[in-house]
């Protein structure tokens, strides 16, 4: 006997724009992850110099291309791990105002503001940690779900100065995107077209990823890159 047919409704589809942002030197004119090294140390969380000649090593590795972005990203979570996350919190709100919020480039707001008025999804995509990052972009309206960044560990309530997955850099950036992509589909959203501005040689994956790339006051690799490959070069630093 043949079992009856049952029409299964397919979850509806949806296509929509996708805009991603990095965070440093794109949507801020200064490196948010440097600077959360130079907070603590001018606040004496750390011993200072210690902490900020590994802080400019790695960020001089970040500049050259050649970070160990594990090892970094572990480095900064040791000094989370050495507080309660109340305390943090209290600190990376003190540092968001006085180092951050006078760093938000006013053209990065004007582009990401018209990308939400023109009802498009917008996602800050960055390499510095989550602790960082997902604070500073409430500040742009956008909210945790629409973070991609390094992920640390936490465990009973603390960093334990460790990550949980890959570091969110270079391709590792795709990784996390096709990940995040993935659960969007599953809810029946898919991307027709495709942003992403960027001002680093780091994120050329990513803008290679984009129908639409837009490398932003570029550092010099990139811009060759762009120069050579059509891309739109613009100077937000005015």
């Amino acid at each position: 006997m043949s079992m009856p047919s049952i029409d299964i409704e397919p979850t509806p589809r949806t296509l929509r724009t996708l805009a991603l942002f990095d965070l440093d030197h794109t949507l801020l004119d200064v490196d948010s992850d440097y600077l959360w090294g130079e907070y603590i140390v001018k606040h004496n969380l750390v011993d200072e110099a210690q902490y900020r000649t590994a802080n400019q090593k790695f960020y001089n590795d970040y500049i050259e291309g050649r970070l160990d972005a594990t090892e970094y990203n572990e480095f900064v979570a040791q000094f989370l791990s050495s507080l309660p996350m109340g305390r943090l919190h209290e600190l990376r709100e003190d540092y968001i105002k006085s180092e951050i919020e006078p760093h938000i480039r006013p053209k990065a707001m004007e582009v990401l503001c018209q990308h939400v008025e023109e009802g498009h999804d917008v996602v800050i995509i960055s390499a510095t940690n989550d602790f960082v990052v997902s604070a500073i972009a409430k500040r742009f309206g956008i909210e945790d779900g629409n973070v991609l960044s390094t992920p640390l560990e936490i465990k009973d309530k603390r960093y334990t100065g460790k990550l949980t997955d890959k570091p969110n850099f270079k391709e590792g950036k795709i990784y996390h995107l096709d990940k995040w992509i993935g659960k969007q589909q599953l809810a029946g959203i898919h991307f027709n077209k495709t942003y992403a501005y960027s001002d680093s040689k780091n994120d050329i994956p990513l803008l290679e990823w984009a129908d639409v790339a837009i490398c932003v006051s570029p550092d010099a690799a990139l811009h060759a890159h762009a120069l050579s490959h059509r891309w739109a070069v613009e100077d937000w630093s005015i």
